[in-house]
């Protein structure tokens, strides 16, 4: 009989995917059926010792046939009545007889069974798709790299039962369309590389009781800061090619520069800067994004290569955007969350503000609280918008406005003084970041909630930015014009409208950069993580509420 091969199959379950259902169920949700993966030191290791197995060597041979070769390579084989699939590191032949060996990255534990069970189910299910394949198969291989050690699991009546019950439990919970519970306080937590995405800690205790998580003190499981980072190319004329594992990058006069594409999380492009089309192809292969602004600073656009598989999280996200009820909630949450955080900063930073600035803004965060429509609620929005404005000008230093950083409210397209032109290019930072985020998370960064959706305009996006405006974008502008770091000579005035000098942005969008890498502590969670981490945790803690694991969507505010 030959082999049936993957490209001839509806969806079966694939073995690797069952060994994670069998360490973690949520894990093996999150993977399978919403289609999250992210890497880390450990999967990295993973890969490079399956360096050689990965390496296909064709069909494997067929159990006939006596003088096929001994040992194949990375076999993809599937078993339809099993409901299966299964992609082999090593398949060793003689005749009918067919020993599946699996490499892990490793030390050999101390276990009377040879391993822990999600190793021997995955290598049981290999050998199920074998025998369903024609090949009779009593047992598998696991190869042990840390500590090359090759241990043999017997295919005992017992393993197989195991297996079969954890893939039919498996495909219940899919078609089920409810993620399993997080572990809780579970070692298994920590090292696994959808930690950032599954958030067990945090997601455990918002399902806690509020008079319960006064004593909770999750785990800080992810990194505080990310390892990659963004480049920014904005020189007109500005190239940005590939070689080998590098991005090379030439601005005018100035030296190439060079920077690794393990480094980079993201590569933005300012006005008139071409990028070759293997630097496109290899970006999107990683899944780095590459946004597009004006020479102004206009955020106007994306390429994304993998597009998220999480089509659950999209359902959730339509479906709430078509609730009255839900859209309204989060609506009025953003704009509260909003309104204090103006407040705070307002607080912190003006001098000889009046109490009753203060006070108005309060009440408008309680009204905001009560909104009976978002339309009730854009006008709520609207008059704290414009009382926190007319103050903006207290947290400028007084030698700051005398040189040219006169401020008398908000606007935009164009911003026609220094202040707005500065809040206008934070503001697109910010959205841009949080595009990338939502998209990273699996949404449609163009639906939001309390921004309408509009033709090209990232509503989603806008919608999570509004609690880090004040936060991230407006505080950058107050440092930088207070510490002298932009000054009145670093922009350009043409047709109505006020834009930074190049060399001034770059020193601009460094600060906005430092403050994106600030450790900031989460006000919910406690522990300490950048800003550009917590856009991050909290995009996936909307996902969260929308999915129904967590009761509301959490305020970040700083005190």
């Amino acid at each position: 009989m030959p082999p049936v091969l993957e490209k001839d199959l509806p969806d079966l379950l694939p073995a690797r995917m069952l060994n994670e259902y069998a360490y973690c169920r949520r894990l093996g949700y999150l993977m399978w059926v919403q289609g999250e993966w992210a890497d880390n030191a450990f999967t990295e290791d993973g890969k490079y010792q399956h360096r050689r197995v990965d390496a296909e060597e064709g069909d494997p041979p067929s159990p006939e046939d006596e003088t096929a070769p001994k040992a194949v390579r990375s076999v993809m084989l599937s078993a339809p009545k099993a409901g299966l699939i299964a992609r082999m590191d090593l398949l060793e032949v003689e005749g009918r007889r067919a020993v599946p060996v699996d490499t892990k990255r490793g030390h050999k534990p101390d276990l009377p069974e040879g391993a822990h069970e999600p190793e021997r189910v995955q290598l049981m299910a290999q050998g199920l798709v074998l025998k369903e394949n024609g090949y009779d198969c009593d047992h598998g291989v696991l190869y042990f790299a840390g500590s090359r050690d090759r241990v043999a699991i017997p295919f005992t009546p017992e393993l197989e039962a195991r297996t079969l019950a954890l893939a039919e439990d498996f495909r219940a919970a899919a078609g089920g369309g409810k993620v399993p519970p997080p572990l809780k306080d579970s070692p298994k937590c920590d090292g696994c590389s959808l930690v950032g995405v599954c958030l067990p800690d945090e997601t455990n205790l918002l399902q806690t009781p509020a008079a319960d998580t006064q004593e909770a003190e999750p785990r800080r499981l992810i990194p505080a800061r990310d390892d990659a980072l963004p480049i920014y190319v904005q020189a007109q004329g500005g190239y940005v090619g590939k070689k080998g594992d590098e991005l090379i990058i030439r601005q005018k006069d100035e030296p190439a520069a060079a920077a690794k594409l393990f480094e980079t999380s993201q590569l933005s492009l300012f006005g008139n800067v071409q990028v070759t089309t293997p630097v496109v192809r290899e970006l999107c292969s990683r899944g780095i994004p590459i946004l597009y602004f004006s020479s102004g600073g206009w955020f106007y656009g994306l390429t994304q290569g993998e597009f998220h598989k999480n089509v659950e999280l999209r359902l959730g996200q339509y479906r709430a955007a078509l609730e009255t009820g839900t859209t309204l909630a989060l609506a009025r949450r953003f704009v509260a969350i909003k309104i204090r955080n103006c407040r705070t900063l307002l607080r912190r930073n003006a001098e000889g503000l009046e109490p009753s600035v203060l006070d108005g803004l309060k009440e408008k965060a309680a009204a905001a609280e009560s909104a009976e429509s978002v339309e009730s609620l854009l006008g709520i929005e609207g008059s704290a918008a414009r009382e926190y404005f007319s103050a903006f000008p207290l947290m400028l230093k007084k030698s700051g406005v005398d040189n040219g950083f006169s401020f008398e409210g908000r606007n935009r397209r164009p911003p026609r003084d220094p202040v707005n032109a500065l809040l206008s290019l934070a503001y697109a930072l910010l959205a841009k970041d949080l595009t990338v985020a939502a998209l990273a998370a699996g949404f449609d960064p163009f639906l939001g909630f309390f921004h309408r959706p509009r033709y090209g305009r990232p509503s989603l996006a806008l919608d999570l930015m509004e609690e880090f405006r004040p936060l991230v974008a407006d505080s950058v502008v107050i440092g930088t014009i207070n510490t002298g770091v932009v000054g009145p000579k670093d922009f350009i005035r043409a047709g109505g409208g006020v834009a930074l000098k190049e060399k001034a942005r770059k020193e601009f969008i460094l600060a906005y950069e430092r403050r994106m890498d600030q450790l900031v502590r989460h006000p919910v969670f406690g522990y300490q993580i950048s800003y550009r981490r917590v856009l991050e945790v909290q995009t996936r803690l909307l996902g969260r509420y929308l999915l129904g694991e967590i009761p509301e969507y959490p305020a970040f505010t700083t005190r």
